[in-house]
């Protein structure tokens, strides 16, 4: 083979193996940070409703609006958009939450339109198997920052104080996870305003003690 035939035939067999193997689109994510809009909805309704069981106010129309769309429908649409961002983990966490306040204001509503209410045994094993799944999204945390492994421990026993207050009947219970609940609520708020604050301002202005 002469030299010009070997200095040709070797970019034309890269081509050719270029050519027989698979290819993979690489599209650029240019789309904004659904995550401060899920903890953003996530936070508020928490905190509303855990006044609701610190015996601050009731249980009213503002607590099922709020839990239907900006704690149930705003948290659907962060998962659903962490879906396309291939995060895994947001967009477990923000769907699953978000049809949690779904959930729960039907089981608020349904008795209305003749469905037998659920009673607080079965509200106990509602509350306790949704403890379970946050304490699996919790370790999930131990990957990400401190703040939002707080947020996760927090949201973890809020559950299961909730849980054993309904299986008890103990009121104090109930009013103790009304008071915890509270500071779950801000915890998310906390992390959803540095991630829109450090975004914006481009620097660290609120930490969320990052585990690198």
């Amino acid at each position: 083979m002469s030299e010009l035939q070997a200095v040709t035939a070797s970019p034309v067999r890269e081509i050719a193996r270029a050519v027989s193997l698979p290819h993979e689109t690489v599209i650029c994510d240019s789309t904004a940070n659904p995550a401060p809009l899920g903890l953003m909805g996530f936070g508020l309704t928490t905190i509303l409703l855990n006044m609701h069981n610190a015996g601050f106010i009731g249980i009213g129309s503002m607590i099922l609006a709020m839990g239907l769309f900006y704690g149930g429908v705003a948290q659907v649409m962060a998962g659903y958009m962490e879906w396309k961002k291939k995060n895994t983990f947001g967009m477990v966490a923000f769907t699953s939450y978000g049809f949690f306040w779904i959930s729960l204001v039907a089981l608020v509503l349904m008795p209305k339109f003749g469905v037998e209410a659920a009673d607080s045994s079965a509200m106990a094993a509602y509350l306790f198997v949704w403890g379970l799944f946050s304490l699996v999204l919790f370790v999930g945390t131990f990957r990400t920052t401190r703040a939002l492994m707080l947020v996760f421990f927090l949201v973890t026993l809020l559950f299961f104080l909730l849980a054993v207050a309904d299986a008890t009947g103990n009121k104090a219970i109930t009013r103790l996870a009304g008071y915890e609940g509270i500071l779950c609520g801000l915890g998310a708020m906390y992390v959803g305003a540095a991630q829109i604050w450090n975004e914006m301002y481009g620097r660290t202005v609120l930490p969320l003690g990052s585990f690198d």
